[in-house]
């Protein structure tokens, strides 16, 4: 443990001495977020924030640990989604060219060996090998989340505050099933989003942006990849689901909302969690903070399986997701639109013009 008190302390340091050199970039290179109908600042905010989280994660990588084959993957496909999240916060791309970068990314780290290579049966014992179908697998689940994190990004703080709590998350469990890789990499991304957290807590100075948003989702998955799905652990597998469970659960949500609309998949709107939680009467800084709540519970969920046996974690999971589907239905991620945001036809339009 005393060898991991300097990376920590070199990523906590580096996030907060790197984000205000890049909110100047930012407004130097125009990569600024504008208020619209569907956003909920109010006046031009700088969006480059992650590149700082990168650089505080990737520099501390590089200068304090001996990197395995799986790592050096792990920072190549970061180091796309990255660039990737620039060309978006600057000039702007489509939805179709986004999901095909991230891809991209995705199928970069597979040659490194980063991929699920079996999952554990929780029924019946032992593990099932997945072969060659653990590319696509691994592929899907490190797009999931990219998006699923990049979806939540809507208030201050709220992104860059789960990707602490599911790091920590991660690197206990890690700690706990002996996965040290994981575990050391799930610590320094905690601590240099933690360095970058201050300026990005509402009032915020900074967004993450996609840049941000999506290497956060790419660093967790790729860091669940390379710890729990490499565990013989029964239920591994559902572990990284539980603790970005608020991510993945806005996500899946909107999929079928959008879908129970006709709407594309990817189509902006005002109906995450986030928004339903502002439109019951919380205040900005509440709802973060009320999702933070959640996601510790989660955490806090997945950590006591690790400690349960099969039947004791299944019916924690079951007990999990039932409460999560009530609260859904209580603030109402799945029903119409919110008071005043119907979409209108023009918006749609100019969805299918620049989107999917």
């Amino acid at each position: 443990m005393e060898k991991l008190v300097l990376p920590l302390l070199l990523a906590l340091t580096l996030g907060l001495v790197s984000t205000p050199f890049v909110i100047r970039m930012a407004h130097r290179w125009n990569a600024v977020d504008f208020p619209d109908s569907r956003k909920v600042h109010r006046q031009p905010m700088p969006r480059l924030g992650g590149l700082a989280v990168y650089i505080a994660f990737a520099a501390t990588l590089l200068l304090t640990q001996d990197l395995s084959r799986e790592i050096y993957g792990l920072l190549l496909g970061a180091t796309l989604i990255v660039l990737l999240g620039i060309l978006d916060d600057i000039r702007g791309i489509s939805a179709r060219q986004k999901l095909l970068g991230q891809i991209v990314a995705a199928s970069a780290v597979i040659p490194f060996g980063l991929q699920v290579e079996f999952i554990t049966n929780p029924l019946q014992g032992g593990l099932i090998t997945l072969g060659f179908w653990g590319i696509p697998i691994t592929v899907f689940w490190l797009v999931s989340v990219t998006n699923a994190v990049n979806l939540v990004d809507g208030l201050d703080g709220l992104a860059a505050g789960t990707g602490v709590i599911a790091s920590i998350t991660l690197a206990v469990i890690a700690w706990i099933e002996g996965q040290v890789p994981a575990f050391i990499l799930a610590c320094i991304l905690a601590a240099a989003t933690l360095g970058f957290l201050p300026y990005n807590f509402h009032p915020a100075r900074v967004f993450l942006g996609d840049t941000g948003s999506m290497f956060l989702g790419f660093t967790l998955a790729a860091t669940a990849v390379l710890g729990l799905t490499k565990s013989a652990m029964a239920l591994s597998v559902i572990i990284p689901v539980v603790i970005l469970g608020i991510p993945l659960f806005d996500t899946a949500f909107a999929v079928l909302r959008r879908y129970r609309k006709r709407r594309p998949i990817f189509y902006p709107d005002r109906e995450h969690l986030h928004h339903r939680l502002l439109m019951a009467g919380l205040s900005h800084r509440g709802a973060v903070l009320a999702v933070y709540t959640v996601n510790l519970v989660l955490g806090a969920s997945a950590v006591l399986v690790t400690m349960l046996s099969s039947d004791q974690a299944v019916a924690l999971l079951v007990i999990v997701a039932f409460v999560l589907l009530v609260v859904a239905n209580r603030v109402g991620i799945l029903e119409e639109p919110l008071p005043g945001q119907k979409e209108s036809a023009e918006d749609l339009e100019g969805y299918k013009r620049t989107g999917m």
